[in-house]
């Protein structure tokens, strides 16, 4: 199960609004800006869920379509039974997709896909209007939540993101105590001593690469911001240059760590059969030392682990200035135009995102509700120089632009290939030396940036 996307600043830890696209259950490339407006259309009231004694008289049975296949049955359950504490004449009826997007999007041909469901990024922003119920105005909106702005169109919010993801390090606290590790390492050359103390002390992994699965390795681009330590540099700096896989800039160092890893032996003994199922566990339990992924799967990891305390998270080892940790939102939550039970299920949709502990305990990141508590696992950063932020956004006719070059130069960015070939080359499948890799990445960069920005 993959995610993610965003907003949120905190530097005392204090949420704030804001907006970066991460990897989605896809890619984020294939996900639309906000900045694609349409038509709202004419009916933008929004069903608001009374309070009170008013609660007591909603009534009527609702489907929950989830993404949530390993848990629908247990904890969705015990929401259901805490949801009808206050809202006792409503019947909650849950639906779990396996493969969510390419299924919700067959159901969305028709009327008949549940009351409340994930905004799926197959439907683009300006029809949103089409198949969803309005929440209300983003302005009023806004002042109790973060991350609205990827699902509103023309100012009016249809969905509400179910958890605020950070992406990082994901590492068995255990294995580095093991392996002597007694301050979570900070920059690259640190974090590179550290895999190799866990190699050299432990019969741990020090770095589980999850090759065989592919979208995995796609969760090292959502560093990109941390290498950089600046929250302008993915959508706008890098933009703005031809050099973006060169030596010394952030895409060039990002995937300098995987090289290195998996050429010092660092990484699974053979990737091409890694398992991603099983990889939780071992991480959880100390067999494996470290994976890069977003805190959406530090809640499976947990679920898993004989000890939950032992999962850490930690930022990406970087060299710059300052350790800046990107937010991005994870799906978010709308009610469909065609329920018969709107009040019902918008009822569902607040009290989900407002009470019921998903968003930092099954979701595994940060609640969208401003002024909301931390995660736990967070609060070790507080008062300390790591600073969680969104990336700012595009200059106003840039728009698109990263996404743009990427597919004109078919490098993939949020695909797994070239990721590939740097593991393979490191392991000695492929003559290719890192900077070759590079070069070639650079060289593709460079020609479609300047076909990209020639048309705009």
């Amino acid at each position: 199960m993959k995610k993610s996307k965003v907003m949120a600043g905190l530097m005392g830890l204090t949420l704030m609004a804001g907006l970066f696209t991460g990897c989605s259950s896809n890619n984020n490339a294939e996900n639309e800006t906000a900045n694609n407006k349409g038509n709202a259309g004419t009916n933008t009231e929004a069903t608001a869920a009374p309070e009170g004694d008013a609660a007591k008289d909603i009534k009527g049975e609702i489907t929950v379509i989830t993404q949530r296949t390993d848990i629908v049955d247990t904890v969705f359950k015990d929401y259901a039974a805490k949801f009808n504490e206050k809202y006792p004449d409503v019947k909650v009826n849950f639906e779990a997709l396996s493969s969510y997007e390419d299924q919700i999007k067959i159901r969305m041909s028709t009327d008949d896909y549940g009351d409340v469901l994930l905004l799926p990024t197959s439907v683009a922003i300006k029809d949103l209007p089409d198949f969803f119920e309005p929440l209300g105005q983003m302005s009023d909106l806004e002042q109790k939540y973060t991350g609205l702005e990827e699902r509103s169109v023309d100012g009016v919010s249809y969905g509400v993101p179910i958890t605020v993801n950070f992406s990082g390090v994901i590492y068995n606290k255990q294995v580095f105590k093991d392996a002597g590790i007694t301050e979570t390492p900070r920059t690259m050359d640190q974090f590179m001593t550290a895999l190799q103390s866990i190699k050299d002390k432990t019969e741990a992994v020090p770095l589980y690469t999850n090759y065989a699965a592919g979208w995995t390795l796609t969760q090292w681009e959502s560093d990109l911001a941390t290498v950089a330590g600046n929250r302008d540099y993915v959508n706008i700096a890098q933009v703005a240059s031809d050099d973006n896989f060169v030596k010394g800039q952030p895409h060039y160092d990002l995937y300098k760590v995987l090289y290195d890893a998996a050429k010092n032996g660092l990484i699974e003994e053979d990737p091409t059969t890694t398992d991603w199922e099983s990889s939780k566990a071992d991480l959880a339990n100390g067999k494996i030392g470290t994976m890069m992924l977003g805190s959406w799967a530090i809640g499976q990891i947990k679920g898993v682990a004989t000890n939950p305390d032992d999962v850490g998270f930690m930022p990406f080892p970087t060299n710059a200035e300052k350790v800046l940790v990107p937010l991005s939102d994870d799906y978010n939550l709308g009610v469909s135009v065609h329920s018969k039970n709107k009040e019902a299920a918008r009822a569902w949709l607040d009290w989900f995102i407002n009470e019921s502990g998903y968003p930092t305990t099954e979701g595994g990141g940060m609640s969208p509700v401003k002024g909301a508590e931390l995660p736990e696992i967070l609060k070790q950063f507080e008062g300390t120089e790591v600073t969680f932020d969104t990336l700012a956004p595009a200059k106003a006719g840039e728009e698109g632009w990263v996404d743009a070059i990427d597919k004109e130069a078919q490098i993939g960015l949020w695909q797994p290939d070239f990721k590939k070939v740097i593991i393979e080359a490191a392991i000695g499948n492929r003559k290719d030396s890192y900077d070759d890799i590079m070069k070639d990445l650079n060289d593709k960069w460079k020609e479609a940036r300047a076909k990209v920005t020639a048309a705009k």
